[in-house]
């Protein structure tokens, strides 16, 4: 069986145009330092921005972005490698998925991710010599493809608008428009109280709090419930009217850290003895992905990121009572997130976005994604980490790639994003060429 007959067969949304045939492809990449970024018991500090070129027979090229995540989407590899050579193994692994796509047809992108994330995963498993790679980490190698893949979809068939490039089937979960979308920081483990004060004071009113200290499960739940105490002092009586009760709401992130269930009882039940536990708006990820404790029972509403890889995962989650989902465009594809927020939409589980420290050009392509997530409960505006800025050395030089820099929903005022008419009519920019990752190519 051909190529190009797998990706026929594939179901999918009738498509709006013949083939598209990729003539050419090519690839680069740039380091950009960060300040280090503290979870999952360890930091990152390098983080590769890789570039990704399609070009059609029709000539069009096409420039897809994407930031590498190793720690974020399977720790083990980044424990086991260098931090340089972690990022490696994922670069080859998009290296490998263009070199695939070489010659092939397709009539859109959802196509192409379904043909080649088992191909990349199982690459991904040979190179880095791990039989269990998780799937996000072959979803993160190539979002800078499927970035690349839906602008030359775009192209090809006239559309300049993000709304019209979503396929008819997965419409209606991204069928809202916020007028404002929250700028959500987020703070490592061990960041102090006064610098989450700081945050709150200059407007941002829902804070991503990393939990799951290092060291021992007994050293982890002390120093995250007297994290928890110290927070809960500094900023629990301050007031936003970004939410239905007026109150900050608490975001934590423990990135699978709780072994046990009981252990997250024990900070669940501090933050009521403290008068925390009604700010709680969501805890993500408290258990690593292997451990299918079921979590509708905990009184909070608990959410899947790292676990949510596919929408059968996200199925699956559901079933174990997870009652939100952390998307991320940005990290998993564009692709997938369609699938995982049209899923979400007919079971009434609300999403929200979530970052990869990724750079100001991702930024919007995740604003486009959060701008029209329904409302999550308890909010007036939509929901999206963005924490870029917090940790990369050069992030002032990054927005100047951005090709709209300096447009009105670009930066955050006082903790909001304002995502006006002229952000939906121009899809936060994201159609635009920029001259600087243009002249990796030539």
């Amino acid at each position: 069986m051909s190529h190009d007959r797998i990706l026929a067969d594939v179901e999918n949304p009738k498509p709006t145009t013949g083939k598209i045939k990729i003539k050419n492809v090519s690839s680069n990449f740039e380091r950009e330092p960060l300040t280090p970024y503290r979870f999952k018991g360890s930091a990152i500090s390098d983080s590769w921005q890789v570039a990704s070129l399609l070009e059609s027979d029709s000539g069009i090229r096409k420039i897809g972005l994407g930031t590498q995540g190793v720690l974020w989407s399977d720790s083990s590899v980044f424990a086991a490698h260098s931090e340089s050579a972690g990022n490696a193994l994922m670069y080859a692994m998009t290296e490998h998925a263009l070199q695939r796509l070489k010659g092939q047809t397709f009539h859109n992108p959802l196509q192409l991710l379904d043909w080649l994330l088992p191909d990349v995963l199982e690459y991904g498993k040979k190179i880095t010599g791990n039989p269990d790679l998780r799937k996000t980490f072959a979803l993160n190698a190539l979002v800078s493809v499927d970035n690349a893949a839906w602008l030359l979809y775009a192209a090809e068939n006239g559309i300049t608008n993000f709304d019209e490039m979503i396929p008819p089937t997965y419409r209606s979960g991204l069928s809202y428009r916020h007028q404002k979308v929250a700028s959500i920081p987020s703070f490592s483990v061990g960041t102090s109280a006064q610098t989450i004060k700081q945050a709150a004071d200059q407007g941002y009113f829902i804070l991503k709090l990393k939990t799951g200290s290092a060291g021992t499960q007994q050293e982890m739940i002390e120093k995250d419930i007297a994290f928890l105490e110290a927070v809960h002092k500094a900023i629990g009586h301050y007031e936003t009217p970004f939410t239905k009760n007026g109150k900050i709401p608490y975001y934590f992130d423990a990135n699978g850290r709780y072994e046990k269930k009981e252990t997250l009882l024990r900070f669940l039940d501090h933050a009521r003895k403290i008068g925390a536990f009604d700010q709680i708006a969501v805890i993500e990820e408290p258990f690593e992905e292997r451990n299918e404790t079921y979590v509708g029972d905990l009184g909070v509403r608990v959410a899947a990121d790292e676990s949510a890889h596919t929408v059968d995962d996200v199925a699956h989650r559901i079933e174990l009572g997870y009652s939100a989902i952390a998307v991320k465009a940005i990290a998993k594809t564009l692709s997938m997130t369609m699938k995982i927020t049209q899923l979400a939409f007919e079971k009434k589980i609300p999403c929200f976005c979530a970052d990869l420290t990724v750079n100001p050009i991702l930024v919007d392509w995740n604003k486009n994604v959060a701008a029209r997530l329904p409302p999550f409960p308890g909010m007036t505006v939509g929901l999206q980490e963005t924490n870029g800025y917090q940790y990369f050395k050069n992030w002032d030089k990054l927005t100047g790639y951005h090709p709209r820099a300096g447009a009105v929903w670009t930066r955050s005022v006082n903790g909001v994003y304002l995502t006006p008419h002229s952000f939906f009519d121009g899809s936060g920019g994201i159609f635009l060429p920029s001259p600087h990752y243009e002249t990796l190519f030539g």
